[in-house]
């Protein structure tokens, strides 16, 4: 008799593994054939049809859902357009316009966030809600806690006093707060401090989220800085960089490397957090799936509309994930 594949000594060998293979089959099977039968033969998905607007852009004016749409458009021609360049570089190598063409895209998803926000700030915030604030909060939280928490890391590791002792107590004191508290004190404080800028809570939302993830950024940061050897940055010296480029070219690409499974769970973990804004009473998604059951049609549609927040919730943390482990593979081949 010969050797039995791997798999099956993992799943059915000793005999304890073989027992909870079965039992877990059989709970997986259950579970299944049960969420199956409700899905197919109870649940009554009607309400999310004639709510689909509310739950997407929420009170946005329909004769106004053509910049949502225009935003959708143009975000998704240039993620086909860098998916073209990648393929074409795939097969044929490195082509002496790929070089122009990824700093054109680079660019170009660079402008797109104000571009975005330009075009939807033809209506005002208090009637954006549904997915449209979700993706908002997640992507503009992603885009600025990145940055600030990447200078924050560098502040702990400075050498000059001031610097280090202002970030070290900024990501101290961030980092004992829970986020509700931080978007609470958002709300309330930010006005008292800043009297003469007007900020809508949705701006006020979003400035807490960047606040809290950056001090989480910048600790995962200066686990990756902390990780790059001393002769690195001895032999960046010796070739006569700067410190900035020493920072640039040596130290920042080796350091995020290292750390981006810990910066993509954080980002993923902002990317749920931001759910937390309803309890402000900002209409993300969770809002709107609240005020639709607040519906007295809707009573009782409950799991349907939760389970369609918690599928749209997953597949957003899922392209997520995909993305860093694609991120990953790139980085392990660049090291190949």
């Amino acid at each position: 008799m010969g050797e039995r594949p791997a798999w099956w000594q993992t799943l059915y060998s000793p005999w304890y593994n073989a027992l909870l293979t079965l039992a877990a089959g059989a709970a997986v099977l259950a579970g299944g054939r049960a969420a199956i039968a409700w899905a197919v033969r109870w649940a009554r998905w009607d309400v999310l049809w004639p709510n689909l607007r509310l739950l997407l852009v929420g009170t946005y004016p329909p004769d106004q859902v053509w910049r949502v749409q225009a935003c959708v458009a143009g975000l998704a021609l240039l993620a086909a357009a860098t998916a073209a360049v990648r393929w074409l570089e795939a097969r044929r190598g490195r082509p002496p316009w790929a070089e122009r063409a990824r700093l054109a895209l680079g660019v170009a998803w660079v402008l797109s966030l104000p571009v975005v926000v330009g075009l939807l700030s033809g209506v005002r915030t208090s009637l954006w809600g549904g997915l449209l604030v979700t993706l908002l909060l997640a992507v503009g939280g992603i885009a600025l806690s990145f940055p600030l928490g990447v200078l924050l890391a560098l502040g702990r590791r400075s050498a000059w006093p001031v610097v280090r002792l202002l970030s070290t107590l900024y990501i101290e004191v961030v980092r004992g707060v829970p986020l509700v508290t931080v978007l609470f004190m958002a709300q309330i404080l930010l006005p008292i401090f800043l009297p003469e800028v007007r900020l809508d809570r949705l701006l006020r939302a979003l400035a807490g989220i960047t606040a809290f993830s950056a001090a989480y950024l910048a600790e995962a940061v200066r686990g990756g800085l902390q990780g790059v050897p001393l002769g690195q940055y001895e032999a960046a010296h010796a070739l006569g960089l700067s410190g900035a480029q020493v920072l640039r070219l040596v130290v920042l690409p080796q350091a995020l490397r290292a750390v981006l499974p810990a910066v993509a769970g954080q980002f993923i973990s902002l990317l749920k957090d931001t759910s937390l804004v309803a309890i402000m009473g900002i209409q993300d998604l969770l809002g709107v799936a609240r005020s639709v059951l607040a519906n007295p049609r809707w009573l009782g549609r409950q799991a349907e509309v939760y389970v369609f927040v918690g599928l749209v919730y997953w597949a957003l943390t899922y392209s997520l994930s995909a993305a860093s482990r694609r991120l990953e593979q790139r980085g392990a081949a660049g090291r190949g």
